[in-house]
């Protein structure tokens, strides 16, 4: 049964599994472990004790597989959803015993033949036992290429090693010497032995000490399908009962907002009373505490758990909207080529958030621009350019009717469709005298007058990927000299994030093109591995003498050295821009407007995942390219091993003008 209810979250991390021994009842586990609470168990197929050379053959050379169970003792949906499978532990397929390594060979392929032929949705493989793992990885892509939706965890203990000690002296030489044990090593190593196969997943290990949070965080970014937490990693609270630390609450908690189900393992090794169980029962709303006879050994840990997951709070009324938007990528708007449908102007035009700040900015111009004593006889020439169907229209008037200015609006907006839109609008608002529409291109239009305040939206996920430089510098000679913008100015920022999910989406579309794009993503399954930092910045308005709208920048990330070795899959990109004064608006973390949703960040790919040794810094360069008809990007990076430039004079992406 799921570990309990949370609005808003449908994701598999609801289902809590148990790894359990091998036994030839397979009914028996299953019945006993669901009717203990458990959703699914992490089982066995074969006998242990399984040796393909030792196994006496029939005369005509065949033998029998020691399965736990035949197909038809479950049904096929019991098989699928309830049981993932365990291969043999003992399987060593890089061993100098070529026995050994030669049954395993055989072994592995039998047991994964024989889970597709059960149609279960995963196996568990057992970790590499050493960094050189290359034959075992050979012969799990071998079998990639022929399973069909089956996906194989690859188990991986999250070890805690010497070097991390916080009073470690010569820590810093320990990290930058690699004289430390790092599980994301193994892991990096296999998948990348196995080309970032789409089904090729990691299970992570929970002991009782962990890495660093900045070591951990890495795995936000990977595909995580389980954390495999060991009863020996539970602490005793006061009444005799299994809990966490406070660490490992949060990872756990993490690994629940990434949708990675929780696999209980080990044995019973807390002595919880029959009082203590019912003062457990007492202060839980959850139904997975019943009677104590016959009770699961383990269910005080998956009780624990269903308690963490009742403890977080419940996905905002955004974050549910966003759900279907996570890690998909989207191709970013070419708002001056295309024409924006109603649908798409519906979306952005229910962001209050946004048009709150737009009003407070247009306010905030107001009464710089108009004092008090001329509030009731100087009029305000104001022009939105870019008006789409009017909601910042309504934004000046409103702005307009709080602080008790006179105004002259201009809507200018080069979609027919949305001018049928606009006229509707003032017309239903009795706004004539007020607003005059012009139906054209704001580069184009010849205004009959100048104007004091400027209004536009035509910022994109990366401030400047939706041009809004071209537009506004084309918008500029109608703007008095000491006329204002707004906004006044905007700034992109970009850093290094670890995305194998993106990653492996863009790469499943066989071509360049597709790596030389970029995309807007609502970023969920990522890790963040250096702090964002500032790219291009636009102001407006802009007379300078020498102002080019063409930019290029060189920036260098520093990943903190208790991370370890990183991936860079590519580079999240973000915008933060001030409308007016203090005013501003963004979605560059570290100061993103609170629940404003028209926006979501861009990511640009690398061709190729960039491997960032532990210590190693990181060199990019970014360039945003001009020409008659288009802008574009190009991107590379030159440190710590050099990358091709991507999208070269805009081959494969760019932004109509």
């Amino acid at each position: 049964m799921p570990l309990g209810q949370r609005v808003g979250d449908k994701s598999d991390s609801r289902y809590c599994g148990v790894e359990t021994e091998f036994d030839y009842d397979m009914p028996q586990v299953l019945t006993f472990n669901l009717s203990g609470g458990f959703d699914f168990v992490m089982a066995p197929l074969i006998d242990p004790s399984y040796r393909p050379s030792s196994v006496k053959k029939e005369a005509d050379g065949s033998s029998v597989l020691p399965a736990a169970a035949s197909d038809l003792i479950l049904s096929p949906s019991q098989w699928s959803s309830h049981v993932v499978g365990k291969i043999s532990s003992w399987i060593d397929l890089d061993s100098e015993d070529e026995e050994l390594r030669l049954d395993s060979e055989i072994t592995l392929k039998q047991e994964i033949a024989w889970a597709s032929h059960l149609s279960l949705q995963a196996c568990l493989l057992p970790p590499p036992r050493t960094a050189s793992c290359g034959n075992y990885a050979r012969c799990v892509n071998q079998i990639l290429q022929g399973v069909n939706n089956m996906q194989l965890w690859l188990r991986v203990p999250l070890e805690k090693s010497e070097l991390m000690d916080d009073d470690s002296v010569n820590a810093k030489n320990d990290l930058q010497s690699g004289r430390m044990f790092d599980a994301w090593e193994l892991w990096n190593s296999f998948r990348l032995l196995c080309e970032h196969h789409t089904q090729l997943c990691a299970a992570v290990d929970i002991l009782s000490t962990l890495p660093s949070v900045n070591s951990l965080a890495r795995w936000f970014g990977e595909p995580v399908r389980a954390a495999i937490v060991h009863t020996n990693s539970f602490l005793t609270n006061a009444k005799g009962y299994p809990c966490l630390s406070k660490r490992h609450q949060k990872l756990i908690m993490g690994f629940f907002n990434h949708s990675v189900q929780i696999v209980i393992s080990g044995s019973l090794v807390h002595n919880v009373s029959q009082e203590g169980y019912e003062d457990l029962s007492s202060n839980s709303n959850d139904n997975h505490i019943e009677d104590m006879p016959g009770q699961h050994l383990l269910r005080p840990y998956l009780d624990y758990v269903a308690y963490l997951y009742q403890r977080m709070d419940p996905l905002p009324e955004q974050e549910r909207f966003e759900l279907g938007y996570r890690d998909f990528l989207q191709s970013p708007l070419q708002p001056l080529m295309d024409n924006l449908e109603a649908q798409t102007y519906e979306t952005f035009e229910k962001d209050t958030v946004k048009y709150n700040q737009y009003q407070r900015a247009i306010c905030k111009a107001l009464l710089d621009r108009v004092p008090d004593e001329e509030a009731l006889t100087t009029r305000t020439v104001l022009m939105v350019v870019g008006a789409g169907r009017g909601p910042l229209v309504r934004a000046s008037l409103q702005a307009a009717e709080e602080t008790g200015r006179k105004l002259k609006v201009y809507a200018v907006e080069k979609n027919p469709n949305a001018v049928v839109t606009l006229h509707s609008l003032i017309k239903l608002e009795g706004w004539e005298a007020i607003v005059s529409i012009v139906s054209s291109d704001m580069r184009c239009w010849d205004a009959p007058e100048r104007a004091d305040i400027v209004v536009s939206e035509l910022l994109g996920s990366f401030g400047d990927n939706e041009l809004s430089p071209e537009c506004l510098d084309g918008a500029q000679r109608f703007l008095k000299p000491d006329g204002i913008s707004i906004p006044s100015s905007y700034t992109s920022f970009i850093e290094p994030v670890t995305a194998a999910k993106l990653y492996n989406d863009v790469k499943s579309h066989r071509d360049l093109a597709h790596f030389e794009t970029a995309y807007v993503v609502k970023l969920h399954r990522i890790a963040r591995l250096a702090p964002s930092q500032p790219l291009f910045s636009f102001k407006h308005p802009e007379y300078s003498a020498k102002k080019s709208n063409q930019r290029y920048k060189k920036l260098h990330f520093e990943i903190p050295l208790d991370t370890g070795s990183a991936m860079v899959h590519g580079f999240a990109g973000y915008f933060d821009a001030t409308l007016y004064r203090d005013v501003h608006l963004g979605i560059e973390p570290s100061m993103a407007t609170p629940n404003m949703f028209s926006w979501f960040p861009i990511f640009f790919p690398l061709r190729t995942p960039l491997y960032v040794p532990r210590g190693s810094p990181i060199e990019v360069h970014f360039w945003r390219c001009c020409a008659s008809a288009k802008v574009w990007y190009e991107w590379c990076v030159t440190s710590p091993s050099p990358s091709p430039v991507h999208n070269s004079n805009g081959r494969s992406y760019w932004v109509g003008l």
